[in-house]
């Protein structure tokens, strides 16, 4: 066993210096497909560090430390209620244990508290989260008639006025009809789109963790004939920007004319907006609902968890599975 002593006086420091080496890469339960280590990104490191805070703190009120926090304190931390309502949905709550496993291995801890408090859990009793949302064929059409567009009449002073709208319109119907996460839409690099267009029209979208989360699996997702429709006069403008203002980098969607990276509070504001344009119900309005009716539609048209699994690039089959679950939320009432 390491020296605890650290982890009991300053925990915080003493996980912000152990979570971005080698060392906390190897504690991860499933290694790249090409099987090399990789350090966690700066924002993962940050949202690590958020997470590790806020359980540290609570420890601390409880009047313990790191290493004198049992299993079962752990298990009262991921099953608390505040004024009625349970702080942590249980999938949370498993990540927040998952993330303390990986402290007390590097450790040596024996036995190890929060992989107890993993095992002791009995999933049966946890309350249950709120069913994933999706949209039904009617609204997600609606949602694609309230796209961006260029207002009727208006005169371009260049030739590029409004490419962020026509840029948004392409990647939401990407995110879509290829079910993406927000995270690689934002980070889809243009050797990513395939050139080979198939016989039903669709192309091949390679998603690899370059530029994306770090825990995202290379994964191959075609994007059908709808996309490629929208998405090929958007690479058609960019190339166009390339050319004529020297547009730098090699996002396919690029936030600005110096090639940044758009921010998921940014593709999250404007999802919702179209929301809010469709008249659709703007709670948990967002990327995860667009998702989550492309995978509900594809075990519907007859594709098996494991089918889609690849397609959407997750480690675990029943993790695709559970998109079966998803529920479609009624229209506001007017």
């Amino acid at each position: 066993m390491k020296n605890l002593t650290s982890w009991d006086s300053d925990p915080v420091q003493a996980f912000k210096e152990f979570v971005g080496t080698e060392a906390f890469a190897k504690t991860a339960q499933r290694l790249p497909a090409d099987g090399m280590l990789r350090l966690v990104s700066g924002e993962s490191a940050r949202i690590y560090i958020s997470m590790f805070s806020n359980v540290s703190a609570w420890i601390a009120e409880q009047g313990k430390t790191f290493s004198t926090v049992t299993h079962g304190d752990l298990v009262r931390f991921v099953n608390r209620v505040d004024g009625g309502k349970v702080v942590l949905n249980s999938k949370i709550g498993y990540r927040y244990l998952r993330l303390l496993e990986r402290c007390y291995q590097h450790l040596g801890v024996i036995p190890n508290p929060a992989k107890q408090a993993i095992l002791s859990t009995d999933r049966t009793d946890l309350p249950k989260d709120d069913a994933g949302r999706t949209l039904s064929p009617e609204q997600l059409q609606r949602f694609f008639d309230a796209l961006p567009a260029d207002p009727p009449r208006r005169r371009r002073v260049t030739a590029f006025d409004g490419w962020k709208r026509r840029r948004d319109r392409a990647m939401q119907v990407m995110i879509a009809l290829a079910g993406l996460r927000v995270a690689e839409a934002i980070g889809l690099l243009v050797h990513e789109v395939g050139h080979q267009v198939a016989l039903d029209g669709s192309v091949d979208l390679t998603i690899t963790p370059e530029e994306k989360h770090d825990t995202s699996y290379e994964h191959i997702t075609p994007l059908p004939r709808e996309g490629v429709a929208e998405l090929r006069p958007w690479l058609d403008e960019r190339e166009r920007m390339v050319k004529e203002l020297a547009l730098p980098g090699l996002f396919v969607f690029p936030a600005n004319v110096l090639g940044g990276k758009m921010t998921n509070k940014t593709v999250y504001k404007q999802i919702r907006a179209t929301f809010e344009r469709a008249g659709l119900d703007m709670s948990r309005a967002g990327g995860r609902t667009l998702r989550n009716t492309f995978a509900k539609g594809q075990l519907d048209n007859g594709a098996s968890p494991d089918q889609l699994k690849d397609v959407l690039g997750l480690a675990l089959e029943r993790s695709a599975a559970d998109y079966k679950f998803t529920r479609i939320k009624d229209d506001p009432k007017k």
